[in-house]
């Protein structure tokens, strides 16, 4: 079994992993959906990484999953608590003292032409809820430098969407080798997968468990 701390994106929440869970759930994990405090203004990085940490508790075996924005949060959760494995799904990946502002430059970003970039894929009445569900990222964390010196040693794995319209299939792949030198894998689906294909990105996450090295003793 492993405890799968699960981290939303940019406006997001808990929520937005509410088909996931059960998935995990059902297969034998314990999946704790985490709400970041994007709404506090005065919430910084590790105000970020440590409202994870707290939800954690106590809990071992971690597997920390961090979609889009949640990947500058995700590799800090790192630092602070015993991780075996970080799965960054559909994520950005900061680099060392980066800006939020500065990363779409820095990675050669460049925006598509589609109206909706989210839930294209989404069922309707799902979409509309996550819609009606966004909050306001109004954290101090996006001025802030992105605080870690290098990124972590826990193992990291890049999972991609084909789909994705926000962050497209072929720049993902440059963006994980750029960034992270390594190779991502993918499925389909676009950018909400979680809301989109929730067992089949469960059915992944259990796979990247059952697979993980554990760490102990340090």
């Amino acid at each position: 079994m492993a405890t799968f701390a699960l981290i939303h994106g940019g406006g997001g929440s808990a929520w937005d992993w509410h088909l996931v869970a059960p998935e995990l759930s059902g297969r034998g994990h314990d999946p704790v959906a985490v709400n970041l405090p994007g709404e506090d203004d005065s919430a910084g990085w590790w105000e970020y990484a440590d409202s994870v940490v707290q939800a954690v508790g106590d809990r071992d075996d971690v597997v920390v999953v961090a979609h889009s924005l949640g990947g500058f949060t995700a590799p800090l959760v790192c630092a602070r608590i015993q991780v075996d494995l970080l799965v960054l799904v559909a994520a950005m990946i900061p680099s060392p003292g980066e800006l939020f502002a500065d990363w779409w430059a820095n990675t050669g970003y460049e925006e598509g032409r589609y109206e909706d970039v989210f839930y294209h894929d989404v069922p309707p009445d799902l979409a509309a809820e996550a819609r009606r569900r966004e909050r306001d990222e109004a954290g101090k964390a996006l001025e802030q430098p992105w605080p870690l010196e290098a990124w972590p040693e826990t193992p990291t794995r890049y999972l991609l969407c084909r789909d994705d319209r926000m962050f497209p299939a072929a720049w993902a792949r440059r963006h994980a080798r750029e960034r992270l030198g390594i190779e991502p894998d993918e499925m389909d689906g676009g950018h909400y997968v979680t809301l989109s294909r929730p067992r089949e990105l469960a059915e992944r996450l259990a796979a990247y468990a059952a697979e993980r090295p554990r760490r102990r003793g340090l």
